[in-house]
């Protein structure tokens, strides 16, 4: 160890120097993993080479605040520092590229002297070669890990849903539950064993290619990932806050997942309802009259946890999401807001868990059904029968009268009576072509005709469309017209 590497034991320490403003590099390691060491070779040798900046090491499992705020989900991981602010960031076993990334983020080693990559001249050079011989000698190992997958193919999207659908809870972690290999997977088992939860788990250490995949698959960075019922419900900070406030009890609750219990070893599953308004439910009829005027509030009604825009669990977002892309407008009820509505509702509908999404009063489901719905196009089918149809936005208004007429013009006033110089300019223009068009007079719809602007990304009026693409103004119109080249364009 020839350089000078400092260990950081709190995130305002490393704020005071980053602070400062000096060039620097974090090197994220974790105990167990020898790539972790080895590179701790390399960054101290190379602390030697680059005296002028600072370098920082921390245990990531032992400073998780520091590992979250630069969302390390895996060591060896080093960041990059300059002026105060992240530079570049550098995963995985690679002395050679670190080397690299230093030379040029710390500045020339010599005053006056060019930055360059490293060097077997430098001290760290035969650290770099003799960590990238024992690296390679570890069968590929350590490089398999840093590869990321440049897409998701439809077979590891196959293969990432049977893996997450493989278990009704589901826990993608570092090592295995007997043996984990991170402080954070390690406190998601002792949770899931505290609430006495049968789980699966897959260690992401052992596949590079499940382990990249998975965090493009679900949008989410970082491991431990946990699932439930195929839906993504976070990793270790969102479990722990779950299980401290009793909602990860009640979520497992609501969707059918079992309890263990050890005394007698048998599976016990929660009462789950089949769907359906029972004809005697038991309930008060104040409590039942509230119940069905609720139901019926909106022609789409949803009872989520949370709101649209902030929804307190992964089933009642996707639910969301979903009548979003069915573009149907719906109420929705938090039932976090009124444990009423949301302990009696689940008597009078005869469905335990949540969300329910119910139309022109009637139950359809929760999130696996509507979710099954959706792709099946049923969805679709029960709303429209129902006389549910989806609301066109702008965009989709827009797009539609951009396509009426495979020519089309938005101007002011109507062709045969223009209300501007330029809209007439064009209108004579395209009749002494013989060019057959439709219009639309901007001036009679005001949303359409600001609307246009922001769709086009075009400011004035007229504007002339040919198979919905923006040709252009009257100036446009005019220049194609003079050299003979207008008809040929609205004909390709």
């Amino acid at each position: 160890m020839g350089g000078t590497v400092r260990d950081v034991q709190s995130k305002g320490e490393l704020d005071s120097v980053i602070k400062e403003g000096s060039a620097g590099i974090l090197h994220f390691w974790a105990s167990w993993c020898e790539a972790s060491k080895q590179m701790d070779q390399v960054f101290s040798h190379l602390s030697t080479d680059f005296p002028n900046a600072r370098f920082l090491r921390i245990e990531a499992e032992e400073q998780p605040e520091i590992s979250e705020a630069y969302s390390v989900s895996a060591v060896p991981y080093f960041v990059f520092f300059k002026d105060g602010k992240t530079v570049d960031t550098l995963e995985g076993a690679d002395p050679s590229s670190l080397a690299n990334k230093v030379a040029k983020v710390a500045g020339p080693i010599t005053p006056g002297e060019p930055a360059a990559p490293a060097s077997l001249g430098m001290a760290a050079g035969p650290s770099i070669l003799e960590t990238v011989k024992e690296l390679n000698k570890q069968n590929g190992s350590s490089q398999a890990e840093i590869q990321v997958p440049p897409g998701l193919t439809d077979g590891l999207k196959k293969r990432l849903q049977q893996l997450i659908d493989s278990h009704a809870v589901m826990l993608f972690m570092k090592g295995t539950p007997e043996e984990p290999k991170c402080g954070f997977s390690r406190k998601v088992v002792q949770i899931l064993n505290e609430e006495k939860v049968k789980f699966g788990s897959f260690d992401i250490l052992l596949d590079s290619e499940v382990r990249e995949g998975l965090k493009k698959f679900s949008n989410w960075p970082t491991f431990p990932q946990l699932y439930c019922k195929g839906e993504l419900l976070g990793g270790s900070d969102i479990v722990i806050a779950m299980h401290e406030s009793g909602e990860l009890k009640e979520v497992l609750r609501d969707h059918g997942v079992g309890i263990y219990d050890s005394n007698d070893a048998k599976l016990t599953e929660p009462n789950v309802g089949q769907g359906g308004v029972s004809e005697s439910t038991g309930l008060g009829a104040t409590l039942t009259a509230r119940l069905e005027a609720l139901v019926n509030t909106s022609p789409v009604m949803l009872f989520m946890k949370g709101k649209p825009d902030e929804p307190k669990c992964g089933f009642s977002r996707k639910v969301v999401d979903i009548l979003k892309q069915e573009k149907v407008e719906f109420g929705t009820f938090d039932i976090l807001t009124d444990e009423e509505v949301r302990q009696g509702l689940k008597v009078y509908s005869n469905w335990s868990s949540y969300p329910q999404l119910y139309i022109k009063g009637e139950l359809i489901g929760g999130s696996d059904i509507v979710l099954e719905m959706q792709k099946s196009g049923e969805l679709e089918k029960v709303s429209v029968e129902k006389g549910i149809t989806g609301k066109e936005t702008l965009e989709d208004r827009l797009k539609r009268l951009t396509t009426d007429s495979p020519i089309m013009l938005f101007m002011k006033g109507t062709p045969d009576a223009p209300r501007c110089g330029f809209s007439s300019k064009v209108v004579e223009a395209l009749r002494n072509e013989g060019v057959d068009f439709g219009s639309f007079d901007i001036l009679s719809d005001e949303e359409v005709r600001q609307g246009l602007k922001a769709f086009s990304n075009w400011p004035t009026f007229p504007q002339l469309y040919y198979k919905g693409e923006l040709i252009g103004g009257c100036d446009i119109v005019m220049e194609l017209r003079n050299n003979g080249e207008l008809k040929s364009t609205l004909s390709e």
